[in-house]
């Protein structure tokens, strides 16, 4: 089945886990002795996943030392210092398409090591985008990442909130569709200390993702075909500018300058922020009761518009296995082992989105009990919100780029310069990372 098939079949119904058939040597190797030492992206939406590694060991006879746990960003700095360094002798990294070009000469090529009918298995343009300069870098995990809305629905079943709203702001209070209206509402919900109307990651790639999205929703672009930084345009300035007046009007929490995704994540399951956009992998730690002070209360709608199109940034996780390591058979085992059908479909079943053509269809196909309303409103929002995705642009420096930009963000948001200032700056900073690249 295709992919735009498939999501449009998880648009109507409610995926749940199925059961899987138990793990056996025979399905991994036997590699008793071994070590792997793994560096691996933490967070509490990736735990699940993890908690799998034991079946593997006793599966294999070998076992996963995971040496270094951390934020992408953090664990991106880690190996980059490891690559300076000379040492990239651990054998499995976690890794995700927007960082993947980084890394010149340090993963190996799967297609060695993993068989051409496994990577078959999965959506094809997953794997294309783990594919670099004719090398497969990594095996997508159940992680497609593409961001929608989730809402706290009280704040919409109340009249006099409706009422109040509408003598303020002239239309009717309803679920945003646009960022102009979550906005609105964002201020208007917010009451700082106690509740915030929205939230965003102020540092690192994260905030310049997330304003690379809302540029491209305002009819702009991060870089032209040539590699230029473009960024700095009036659409930029309209995408920067709320984010300056979210945080001026203190609709944002004080500390989101700090922020990156499992603050976010915490932050909406403490039930004291109304709009958040985020990662289908925290549906399921959302709707949790035992996690989610917001659980029972929560909506998913479609990602919002800007004055051309919907946000859309987008990309995907996995995992790689380092040209050092002495034992790549076997990384490569536990690497397939982390995405495999049993991994997805058991992963998927949290809100993320899977990259194996078979989890979608088995997803789909147990969904018919329909037992669960809010796995089959977040799936619907997500299969839709997938139509506007984009990745960010393909190339090494976009890490790098990044690094230049996000200060520059965080200096108008904070009021130390101008919107326009900042993203001229920031822009005249990439535009010499470009050229010494050798771009134009």
């Amino acid at each position: 089945m295709q992919k735009s098939k498939l999501i449009s079949a998880v648009a109507a119904v409610c995926a749940v886990c199925l059961a899987v058939p138990a793990t056996t040597a025979s399905d991994w190797g036997n590699f008793p002795g071994v070590t792997i030492e793994a560096k691996l992206i933490g967070g509490q939406q990736y735990e699940g996943l993890y908690g799998r590694i034991a079946e593997w060991e006793a599966a294999t006879a070998a076992s996963v030392e995971i040496i270094s746990k951390k934020s992408h960003f953090e664990i991106d700095k880690e190996i980059k210092s490891d690559m300076a360094a000379g040492t990239t002798d651990w054998c499995v990294g976690s890794n995700h398409s927007s960082f993947a070009p980084q890394y010149e000469g340090l993963y190996v090529d799967l297609n060695d090591f993993v068989p051409a009918e496994t990577v078959g298995e999965f959506v094809q343009g997953n794997i294309s985008a783990s594919t670099i300069d004719g090398e497969l870098l990594m095996l997508p995990r159940a992680q497609f990442d593409v961001s929608v809305l989730y809402y706290l629905k009280s704040n919409y079943e109340d009249p006099e909130k409706a009422a109040a709203f509408k003598a303020e702001y002239g239309y009717d209070l309803a679920v945003p569709d646009t960022w102009e209206q979550v906005k609105d509402q964002a201020i208007f919900f917010a009451d700082p200390p106690n509740f915030y109307g929205t939230q965003y990651a102020g540092k690192d790639e994260a905030i310049v993702g997330r304003f690379y999205e809302l540029v491209v929703a305002e009819g702009g672009n991060y870089l032209d075909a040539d590699k230029r930084p473009i960024f700095n345009s009036e659409a930029g300035q309209r995408a920067l500018q709320w984010f300056v007046d979210l945080y001026e009007a203190q609709a944002v929490p004080a500390g989101t300058l700090s922020y990156v995704w499992d603050d976010l994540g915490q932050g909406f399951a403490s039930g004291t922020v109304a709009l958040n956009l985020d990662w289908p992998g925290w549906a399921g730690f959302f709707n949790d009761p035992e996690s989610s002070k917001a659980a029972g209360n929560i909506g998913v709608a479609i990602q919002p518009m800007g004055s051309v199109t919907r946000t859309g940034w987008s990309g995907h996780h996995g995992f790689s296995v380092t040209s050092d390591c002495e034992h790549k058979e076997a990384a490569a085992s536990l690497v397939m082992f982390l995405t495999s059908e049993e991994s997805q479909t058991a992963e998927s079943a949290g809100g993320s989105l899977p990259t194996r053509s078979a989890v979608w269809e088995a997803n789909i196909a147990a969904a018919q009990s329909g037992d669960d309303p809010f796995r089959a409103e977040a799936l619907a929002a997500f299969a839709a919100g997938a139509e506007y995705a984009f990745a960010v642009p393909p190339i090494p420096e976009w890490g790098e780029s990044t690094n230049i930009v996000f200060p520059e963000l965080q200096a108008a948001i904070l009021g130390d310069k101008t919107v326009k200032e900042a993203l001229d700056d920031a822009a005249a900073s990439v535009d010499e990372l470009m050229r010494e690249s050798g771009y134009y």
